[in-house]
């Protein structure tokens, strides 16, 4: 059966019970490839390089998270550090594993008691659906990135137009281009900045920014931004917190200049990559186990 996407922590209980199931032990890492080069290998190669939050690679991160589980169900243990093998339980599974086999029939698993704990005290039980803890990490940066970027956006169709000039500038400086100035606002022509392509000022690019709340960029402003560049350049940068319609995409497109266009999607992505306008919060750790630590060469 063709895979077409990245599997989820859960779907890779059986493969590796499969590598496993001649009853060797076997380095966890060696156990990762091997999972991936008989099961996943058919998965485009930008899915098997996609990683998480973290800067992991995904699909190892999944697998780790599956044999996480596998250990907790005991289907597997860890005979040495760094190693993984299978266990009895493991061996007479028939058939095919799913979530609910693996966590018991109220669907919960605890990750913070040890197996053999005594303790009678009341414990808060985790619950678990098909996602693995990483991608409920994942999933709530996004949702976090999501908020933020909306409420951006928001703010930036009603602050002051003259202000969103300054902010685009200032943007453009953060992404390593040299100096800027604003132009006059009373003959600007169209152009509201100059920005130095490069720390020296060889070259110089015209922006034009539009903060509108509904309205799209038509043609007729992109053809004015045109006609407002003078000789001395050929490029262009025309930023808007809302959207260029066809015909606008068409005639920059098609112009002798270069002209970028950036809508307010893009716009306050670059603002959050370039922490324009945000600051960060708070900072997280995520740790997990250094395999390389107990591996013994």
């Amino acid at each position: 059966m063709m895979i077409t996407e990245i599997p989820k922590f859960h779907e890779t209980f059986n493969p590796i019970l499969e590598i496993l199931k001649n009853g060797e032990k076997i380095h966890s890492r060696e156990m990762q490839r091997l999972v991936i080069e008989k099961f996943y290998s058919n998965l485009p190669e930008e899915f098997l390089k996609e990683k998480t939050k973290s800067g992991e690679i995904l699909i190892n991160n999944r697998i780790a998270w599956g044999k996480s589980y596998l250990k907790k169900g005991g289907y597997i243990n860890y005979p040495e550090r760094g190693f993984v093998q299978i266990t009895e339980k493991g061996l007479k599974q028939n058939s095919l594993l799913d979530l609910k086999t693996v966590v018991g029939e109220e669907g919960e698993i605890n990750f913070y008691i040890p197996e053999n704990s005594k303790s009678t005290h009341e414990i808060n039980i985790e619950k678990i659906d098909n996602a693995s803890p990483q991608d409920l990490i994942d999933k709530g940066f996004e949702q976090i990135e999501f908020e933020i970027k909306n409420d951006l956006l928001s703010k930036l169709k009603g602050i002051d137009p003259y202000y969103f000039e300054k902010v685009i500038l200032i943007l453009l400086k953060k992404m390593g281009y040299g100096d800027f100035f604003e132009t006059s606002k009373s003959s600007d022509g169209g152009i509201d900045g100059i920005i130095n392509e490069d720390k020296l000022g060889l070259d110089k690019i015209y922006m034009q920014a539009k903060r509108f709340s509904e309205n799209k960029v038509r043609e007729k402003d992109i053809r004015n931004f045109i006609g407002a560049m003078s000789g001395d350049t050929n490029k262009g940068v025309f930023v808007t917190t809302s959207m260029f319609d066809l015909h606008a995409v068409e005639k920059a497109k098609n112009a002798h200049h270069k002209i970028i266009l950036i809508d307010g999607n893009k716009l306050v992505d670059l603002m959050y990559e370039f922490n324009v306008g945000i600051q960060i919060k708070n900072i997280y750790e995520v740790k997990q186990l250094d395999e390389d630590f107990f591996y013994e060469q």
